[in-house]
Order: C-alpha cells, then sequence, then structure tokens
C-alpha cells in the first residue's frame, strides 16, 4: 500500500536529519540565525540582512553606510557558513557582531592591556598551590556565585567586567550573598594604571578595590557603557570588600583548575580570532593565538563526549554565545592553553 504524502514528506525530513547529523553539519538554524537556502541567492542574503537588521535594531546613517555593512555582513555569513561545515566541536552564529570587520570588533569590544615585563607582583603566595586533589567538574553558576552576565557594549572595558566576576564570586562564597558590584566605578575612578574604555589590567582593579576600601553596588553606581565622572558615595551605599589578591602561576593548566575549583578566576584570553567573534555554541577549539587581548572570567570546568573544557563569562550581553558563556577545550597539551588562557590568571581573597 502506498504511503500517504504527509508520511512520505516526514520520511524524507528524517532522512534529511539523518544525513545531516551524519556528516557533522547539524546545526540549530535558530541558533545559528540562518538556514542554507539563505545563502543561494544575493536577493536572499539581502532578505536575510534586512532581517537582521529589525531583530538587532540596527540603525545606519546613510544609504552607503547601509551598503558597505551589507558586504560585511555577507563576508561574515559566507565565513561562519564554511567554518560550521568543516568544525565539529563548536559552531558559529550570526550575532549583533555580524556587520563589523574583524578588525572593528577587535577595536570596539576588547580592552586588555597587557604589558608582562611591568605586571605588578603579588606579596601573598599561590594560596593553592598544596591542593591534592579536584572535583572532576565544577560550575560555580550552580553554586549560586555568578551573576547574570553583563554587557560592556563597545566600551574597552572587558578587565573591569573580569575583576567584578571574580570578586562577586568570593563574595559569595564567603558571605552567602551573591550581589552585582560596580564596573563603572572601576571605570570611572580606577584611573592611576588602568584607562577606562582604554583597557586596563585585572591585578590593578584588584589593587584599587583593596586601598579604595571596597566596590559598590551595580545598583548604586550603574554602568553607562562610557567614561563618566568618578562619584565616591560610601557614607551612602553599602560596599563589598576584598583583602588581597594572588596571581596563578602562568602557563600552568594544573593550578588553574586548582584555583578554579574553589573560586571563580579573572583570566585574559587572545579573543580576537573571527570564530571567536561569531561563536554560538558547543567546546570552542579553533584558531586563536596567545597575545593576551580580553579579560574574561572563569567560572567552572568539565567534560563533555570526550572534550575537557573550562567555562568561561564573557561581557558581550547573553545573546553572544551560550547565553553569554563559552565552553573553551582544555588539555590542549601547550602550556599557554587555548587562546593563553593559562597566562595570566588572578582572583581576590577575602577573610572570612
Amino acid at each position: 500500500m502506498a504511503l500517504p504524502a504527509h508520511s512520505l514528506i516526514f520520511l524524507l525530513a528524517l532522512s534529511l536529519m539523518s544525513f545531516f547529523a551524519y556528516s557533522g553539519l547539524a546545526r540549530d538554524f535558530s541558533i545559528v540565525g540562518y538556514a542554507p537556502e539563505d545563502l543561494t541567492s544575493r536577493d536572499k542574503i539581502i532578505d536575510l540582512f534586512e532581517s537582521w537588521i529589525s531583530k538587532h535594531h540596527k540603525i545606519y546613517e546613510s544609504i552607503e553606510e547601509k551598503w558597505h555593512r551589507f558586504e560585511i555582513f555577507k563576508d561574515n555569513l559566507f565565513h561562519i557558513d564554511e567554518t560550521n561545515k568543516k568544525v565539529v566541536n563548536y559552531w558559529l552564529g550570526l550575532n549583533e557582531f555580524a556587520d563589523l570587520s574583524q578588525e572593528e570588533f577587535k577595536n570596539k569590544y576588547l580592552g586588555l592591556n597587557v604589558d608582562l615585563s611591568s605586571r605588578r607582583e603579588c606579596s601573598e603566595e599561590f594560596a593553592y598551590k598544596d591542593v591534592s586533589s579536584i572535583p572532576k567538574s565544577v560550575d560555580w553558576r550552580k553554586k549560586g556565585a555568578v551573576t547574570d552576565v553583563k554587557n560592556q557594549g563597545s566600551c574597552g572595558s572587558c578587565w573591569a567586567f573580569s575583576t567584578v566576576a571574580a570578586v562577586e564570586g568570593i563574595n559569595q562564597i564567603v558571605t552567602g550573598n551573591l550581589t552585582a558590584l560596580s564596573e563603572q566605578e572601576l571605570v570611572d575612578c580606577d584611573t592611576t594604571y588602568n584607562n577606562g574604555c582604554n583597557g586596563g589590567l585585572m591585578d590593578y582593579a584588584f589593587a584599587f578595590i583593596v586601598s579604595n576600601g571596597g566596590l559598590h553596588k551595580e545598583n548604586d553606581y550603574p554602568y553607562i557603557m562610557e567614561e563618566g565622572t568618578c562619584e565616591m558615595r560610601k557614607e551612602e551605599s553599602e560596599v563589598v570588600t576584598i583583602s588581597g589578591y594572588h596571581d596563578v602561576p602562568q602557563n600552568s593548566e594544573e593550578n588553574l583548575l586548582k584555583a578554579l575549583a574553589n573560586q571563580p578566576l579573572s583570566v585574559a584570553i587572545d579573543a580576537s580570532g573571527r570564530d571567536f567573534q561569531f561563536y554560538s555554541g558547543g567546546v570552542f577549539d579553533g584558531h586563536c593565538g596567545t597575545e593576551l587581548d580580553h579579560g574574561v572570567a572563569a567560572v567552572g570546568y568539565g567534560s563533555t563526549k570526550g572534550l575537557d573544557y573550562i567555562i568561561v563569562k564573557n561581557s558581550w550581553g547573553s545573546k553572544w554565545g551560550e547565553k553569554g558563556f563559552i565552553r573553551m577545550k582544555r588539555n590542549t597539551g601547550k602550556p599557554a592553553g587555548l587562546c593563553g588562557i593559562n597566562k595570566m590568571a588572578s582572583y581576590p581573597t577575602k577573610k572570612k
């Protein structure tokens, strides 16, 4: 007996799904932001671009600017699609950065100033050096020590977000209270070494918090995505304090994990790669260098399907990556780790 038409359609769809899954091309189109047919003609790419503009509320000053952005968008779209056809462990998507060239993205959304030769040395030694065993996996989000993902905007203040995430973590671990803290206070007030939207370093920010007597809550000193005027209001509102900070020994994943098993960390990475810009999910093991240019927070580690990873909290909003997070491959066999994540990790301390 012949099958009904709707059954044949269902079987055909099932076969196609099996093929894509087998070939490693299976992607949730709602995640990557496009379907294969969107790339079949210029008109369809234009339609996709218009839909993307509407979704991300983009406004361009002129028709010339719009078509310039379209050409960049198209180039990024083909890069994303070609990468998704080749890679297995992660995938890329058409996020809000799809109309930016790689160079423009680097200039707007990174912001770590690194000069290892002049990096401030901590007086305290590495507290976790004698840790002999750690759990197979840790996720500080599940332990209540990670606030919602924030968005630095086009201000190069990643160093402040990295610092604050680590301080929020240790404060919750010691006090039991998860309190969102102010990146804006660091951007406005920590100006001896750091440089607001033009970059900074997490160690300097930790030192500032210690000498400043604490950091205000985010609600009392909200983020404005640009440099403002320093407003010290300790008498008006509560601050969260730390007692010091430590550096994790460089180029040692073993020591990084020892520390990370005990608290969230500030880490620096090379985030200038094109695949990093459009990361949408999976365990990232793509190409990246070790020239540190972005401050983020390590908030856990684990394994899936034979891939070991570190969970990293970014500051590009919750629409980027896995709701604002990225899983970065570990156990790469390279001392610096993927994207240099083992090169410059640090963390705050807080007395009970």
